[in-house]
């Protein structure tokens, strides 16, 4: 039920940065024309650094459903290419580090349960950037109105010629990620047992154990997994940074950037620790790993100094066979960004 919720978010989500790329599918329950003036109109002239901090973020992932805080940095070197760093992590293991926690709580192996963390550096080579002539709906804000009022009032739109820079960008990158894995899960995914773990004495991981009452239990078997992917792949990015002047209006703008990507993952480095029981070692080799992913994404953002920012995700990660489906959304505030110029220089960056 909590992943059919969150792939309809995710797709709600995906759909409407989408529909405000084609004018021709927004519907609007009042639409007005307004005399207006162009304050500036210039998709290439957008700040060059992108910082921001993720209080928060959710991913279902079915090695380890998580949620935490992240930070992301984004660098745009002229129209050539841009490059993005990425890190996020669990607060706790209560919230929300779902297999650390019943590590924490179920676990009879000696593991020491892994925090979650998840490290990406990537750049998208720019294959294609130019400028093309297009519209954009602007929202009719009167003025001198009142916040209540405002919040009260069904808003007038107007859609004004904008230009729009594209980018056709290919894709490529470095993720490494480690977390706690429930064995037991997995075991029973594939059709295996704590039998099937063997030490170098060829001894089974015990099914079963008899607690302090005196009754059986089954045997929860905990470990840790390591990641190291590589990704390729590519992207479609919609840039807009215009404004306009109205007379009777507020001014308004339209300071967008929009993306939406397709990654192959490989992970020439995925490594399930073995089980510890009584200073022994059980060899997880019986589970069988996946090596190869996909994923699909969006991320947005505006032009300005500081604003918000939302990204997403739904895929197939490599990760324990079976265990590697997640879905991702994430959300940043605040973001900062600057366009690296000197004091002094001539520069828009609001």
């Amino acid at each position: 039920m909590r992943i059919a919720l969150f792939i309809l978010l995710f797709s709600h989500l995906l759909g409407l940065p989408l529909l405000a790329q084609d004018n021709k599918h927004v519907q609007d329950t009042v639409t007005a024309p307004a005399t207006y003036a162009e304050m500036y109109d210039e998709p290439y002239n957008i700040n060059k650094l992108f910082v921001a901090f993720q209080p928060f973020y959710g991913e279902i992932f079915a090695t380890n459903i998580n949620a935490g805080f992240g930070f992301e940095a984004h660098y745009f070197y002229e129209n050539k290419f841009d490059v993005k760093a990425h890190f996020r992590k669990t607060y706790s293991s209560k919230f929300y580090d779902f297999n650390r926690e019943l590590a924490k709580e179920n676990s009879m192996s000696d593991n020491k349960p892994e925090v979650f963390n998840y490290y990406e550096l990537g750049g998208t080579y720019h294959i294609k950037d130019f400028q093309a002539n297009s519209t954009t709906r602007l929202v009719l804000r009167a003025r001198k109105i009142s916040a209540n009022r405002w919040a009260s009032t069904v808003p007038m739109t107007t859609e004004v010629p904008a230009k729009v820079r594209k980018i056709y960008g290919a894709r490529a990158g470095l993720i490494i990620w480690n977390s706690s894995a429930d064995i037991s899960r997995a075991l029973e995914k594939q059709g295996l047992s704590n039998a099937d773990l063997l030490s170098s004495e060829n001894i089974s991981l015990p099914e079963t154990y008899v607690d302090g009452n005196g009754e059986t239990q089954d045997f929860n078997a905990f470990s840790n997994i390591y990641s190291s992917n590589i990704y390729l792949g590519g992207s479609f990015t919609w840039i807009h940074n215009m404004a306009v002047s109205f007379d009777n209006y507020e001014e308004a703008m339209d300071d967008g950037m929009f993306t939406v990507f397709f990654d192959i993952m490989m992970a020439p480095s995925l490594k399930l620790d073995p089980v510890v029981y009584t200073n022994t070692e059980f060899s997880t080799s019986a589970i069988k790993l996946n090596n190869v992913g996909a994923r699909v994404g969006i991320d947005g953002k505006f032009n300005r100094k500081m604003a918000w920012a939302y990204g997403g995700e739904l895929g197939y990660r490599p990760s324990i066979q079976g265990r590697g489906f997640f879905a991702l959304l994430k959300i940043s505030f605040p973001v900062f960004s600057t366009n690296l110029k000197k004091n002094g220089e001539n520069n828009q960056d609001e």
